[in-house]
Order: structure tokens, then sequence, then C-alpha cells
């Protein structure tokens, strides 16, 4: 008789049963989880739509539908809407979906964030909107977006990315909106888990379609966590982007273009201790730009001034901001100046210009920065014009030198009636000047040249009045006696000279403001020859 027998070995359905009961615990927790979480989403919309508008100041969110997904952790938002209090029709916003879950490739790090992916948000901003926030005594900062942010979902972002996002930007006229298409961005390692002791350890990279027709890349790193305000530092690249579009901009600041092409690059970086703007190059090709001058615009005009050569005079060698300009360029381009003022309108413009600037700074260590213009005056005369012009805390410093030869008078006639009453039927005009700013002083010379100039022709004449008549008469008798014979032209110099009255005005409108007063004397026929107060006026 066998007193023991062997243990029969258990089956291996036994064997599985405890890790059965623990699946079917575990899926049994996910159902009920999943038929809660229904029940949550309405309930939890509106605690959440109250806490976000609660942290807002300025603006309200509506939140259309919301799904908390309790397996995961994550939360979808779906229809939210952003509005400005002051002024919210249209809506500066709007998120058809915005889904926050756990980053979880940082689970391996030890570190319990979260991550936001929005797909294709459109936003809609116009000028009242843009004014209103600007004159809110509220800083942006302390709107409360980081604090609605966190009403949404508790976990710090660490990695947000945004699909297919739209941006319109509507200055004056909703028929020409400034408008970024297919924009889509990712800004990983917001919260420095990787990489903290770098200045800037996150990374971001943007790309956009720019007006439909041309498109920007930017590629960068920051900080997003920098005290008071985050630091970033990036390289920026446009191209083919068609100035047309810039219109409704330009038009508030009297200038008025059409056509153009733009292309540019450089970078920049933007922290709590340094402020670098690095413009590579930038090349126009194919623009027709106008300074328009109105007797309705000119206090606005006289102001905006005043306040471009402020900041100029402010930013000219000031230690912790540094801006450079490689390179700019306009090829092709057609460049004026409309007067509308004056009894008479009248348009001064170069044809065919092509300008250069480089070296430019707002450091005088980094040297003078060099500038050429040439084209065709008045769309005949041949133009060169240099200058050189240097940074300096005591005013602008600067030689310019322009030369013009042989423009067609009759090309000039809507500027000689404005200035001088009178007009022309022949002649050539070419012109010499040389001007120089140093030390608050303006010196220098501008000499014109008046060749074969005919001043009254009767059979182009014949339905004007007698006394206009005789007025031009004299006129053209005038450049007869001051002609330079044998070379049946007129000529004359007149010598600038003379303290600079208003040194906190920013380089380029001393330049402008020098050559207008002393070429707008020096070519009429009255010929003066004292313009020495020319760089006061």
């Amino acid at each position: 008789m066998v007193e023991a027998t062997e243990k029969m070995p258990r089956s291996p359905r036994r064997k599985l049963r405890p890790l059965l009961w623990v699946l079917g615990i575990l899926a049994a927790i996910a159902v009920i989880l999943y038929i809660a979480s229904y029940f949550i989403d309405e309930p939890l919309r509106r605690i959440t739509e109250q806490k976000v508008n609660r942290s807002l100041k300025g603006y309200t969110v509506r939140i259309e539908k919301l799904r908390l997904q309790l397996i995961g952790f994550s939360l979808t938002l779906r229809g939210v809407t952003v509005m400005q209090q002051a002024h919210p029709d249209p809506p500066v916003a709007h998120f058809p979906y915005i889904k926050a879950s756990v980053h979880w490739r940082e689970i391996l790090s030890g570190k319990l964030v979260g991550e936001f992916e929005v797909d294709r948000p459109k936003l809609h901003i116009n000028l009242k909107q843009l004014r209103s926030e600007a004159a809110s005594e509220v800083k942006l900062k302390e709107r409360g977006w980081q604090q609605a942010v966190e009403a949404i979902y508790p976990l710090k972002i660490n990695l947000v990315k945004i699909n297919d996002a739209g941006i319109t930007y509507i200055d004056q006229d909703p028929k020409q909106p400034l408008v970024l298409s297919h924009l889509n961005l990712e800004a990983d390692n917001i919260r420095n888990i990787h990489l903290p002791d770098k200045v800037y350890p996150s990374s971001f990279h943007v790309d956009t379609r720019i007006f439909g027709a041309g498109y920007g890349v930017i590629d960068g790193k920051a900080n997003f966590l920098a005290e008071p305000i985050p630091g970033i530092k990036a390289a920026i690249k446009l191209q083919k982007i068609p100035m047309d579009h810039f219109k409704p901009v330009t038009a508030r600041y009297n200038v008025a273009i059409k056509g153009g092409v733009m292309r540019a690059e450089g970078n920049v970086e933007y922290a709590p201790k340094v402020q670098i703007a690095h413009l590579e190059d930038l090349t126009i090709q194919g623009l027709k730009a106008d300074y328009i001058h109105m007797a309705k615009t000119a206090a606005v005009e006289k102001k905006r001034a005043k306040a471009v050569g402020k900041t100029a005079k402010e930013l000219s060698n000031k230690p912790d901001v540094l801006i450079t300009v490689d390179k700019i360029n306009l090829t092709g381009s057609n460049l004026g100046m409309i007067n509308d003022a004056a009894g008479t309108k009248y348009r001064v413009f170069l044809s065919d210009a092509d300008f250069q600037l480089s070296n430019f700074s707002n450091q005088f260590s980094r040297g003078p920065a060099k500038a050429r213009l040439q084209g065709m005056f008045m769309g005949s005369g041949v133009t060169k014009v240099t200058g050189e012009f240097r940074p300096e805390k005591k005013g602008p410093d600067l030689d310019l030198y322009v030369k013009i030869d042989n423009t067609q008078l009759k090309s000039m006639n809507d500027l000689l009636r404005a200035y001088g009453k009178f007009d022309v039927s022949a002649g050539t005009f070419s012109l010499v000047t040389e001007l120089h700013v140093k030390d608050r002083m303006v010196t220098g010379y501008i000499k014109p040249f008046f060749k074969d100039m005919q001043v009254y022709d009767r059979r182009e004449d014949k339905d004007k009045g007698i006394f206009r008549k005789m007025y031009e008469m004299l006129v053209g008798g005038v450049a007869k006696l001051l002609e330079n014979r044998p070379r049946d032209q007129v000529a004359t110099r007149a010598d600038i000279s003379g303290p600079l009255e208003q040194p906190e005005t920013s380089t380029w409108q001393i330049v402008i403001q020098l050559v207008r007063n002393a070429f707008f004397r020096a070519i009429l026929p009255t010929f003066e020859k004292e313009v020495s107060g020319a760089g006061r006026r």
C-alpha cells in the first residue's frame, strides 16, 4: 500500500486565475471611470469656464464642450472662444480643439508635467482692440493668462504644439487684412527639465505662410521661466513677402506704397539683461513709396517726428541695447515725396532707384553706416547720393554728397508753380551739394545749374492771362541775366553754415530737412545767395 501520493500539478487556468481577477477589476474600474466621465463633463465645463473667467482681466472665455478622460488623465476642450470685453465683436480668438494631457515622456525624468496640443486656432485682432490693449492700465502679464491655463489643466505645461493656426490683423480697411496662415508652432522643455544650467534651455520652431504668397520660419532657444520677462534667442527668415498688404499700416504714417516684394534674414535676442536685433539682409524689389505731406496732418507729422527723434536719441549708444544692420537693399524702386499742403500739389521722386545701407548700428564703436542711392531724378536726371552716418549722443553726425545731372525742367513744373508761381517749357537742371553735420553745427554748400531754360513759350502760354505772361517773361529775363556764357547755363552757389537748432532730431530727419530746405530755395529762379539758415529750419 502506498502511504503517500505525489501532488498533482496545478492547471494553467488555476495559475492565471489571480491575474484574471486583477484584469477584471481593472477593466471594471475603467468602465466605471469611462461612464462616470460622461456625467462629470458638463459640471466640469461650467466650473472650468467660471475659474478661467475669474482669472482673466478684460477678457471673457466661453467653452462649448469639455471631455474629461479619467483614464490617461487628459482633457479635451472644443469650441473655446475668447472675447475682449471692451470690443467683443469680433472675438479675438477661437479654438476648435485643445487637448491637455500628461507629458508621459518626462515621467522617466521623474517630472509630472503636461502638454498642450491645439488644432486650427484662429486669432482675429483689429486696430480698436489693439489700441484698447495698449491704453489699458493692466499690463499684459497681469491679465491672468497663466492662471487661466492652470484653471483648465492643473499640471505645469512643458510641451506646446499648435497646428495649422491662422492670425488675421485688420488695421483700418477690413478689405486689406494682414493674414498669417498654416502657422505651426512647437515649444519643448518649457519647464527647463533638461539642460537647466543653459541660458536658453528650451527650444521652439515656428513656420507660417505670410499673406498667401510669402513664408516665414523662426528657429530659436528660450528660457520661458526667466524673470521678470521670458528670454528668447532666435533666427528669423522671411521670403517673398508682398509689400502691398502693408498699405493700411503705412498709410497711418503718411506713407503710400504700391508693389514690392521683400525678403529678410536676421536674428534677435530679447532677455531681461540684453536686447539685440541683428538684421543680416533686407531686400525689397520693385517698391513704389511716397511720403505724403498734407496740411491736415502737419501737426501729427511734427509730433511723430519729435517722438522718432526722442526714441533714436534714447537708443543711441545705449549699453544694453544693440541694433545692427549688415545690409539693406531697395532695387528697381520709385521713391518720392508728395506735398499736398502748398497751393499746388506736386511730387518729387527718384525713379529706377537703387538704395544700399550697410553697417548701420546704434553703437558708435561699430563705425559709420554707409548709404548709397542712385536713380533718375524726376525720371530724367542721373542722380548719385552717398553718405556716412555715425550714432552720437551729442546729436546727428553725418556727411552727405548729392549730384544730379540734366533733369528735364518741364518735369519739375508742378514744383516750380508751387514755390515760384511759374513754369517752364524747356531746359535742364543739375545740382551738386555737400552737407556735413557735427557737434550741432551744419556746414556745406549747394550749387544748382540751369541750362537752356525757357520760362515763357507763346504757343504753350497762349491761354494764360496777361499778368501771368508778364511775370513769366520777367522770370525768364532774370535767368538770362544770370547765364554763365559761353556755356549758356545759369549757375549759383549757396554756402550753408550755422548751428543745428534741434540736435535731438534723428539723422534721417536732419537729412530730409537739410536737403528739402536748401534744395527748394536754390532751384527757384530768384537764386537767393544766402541760405545759411537752411539747417536751422
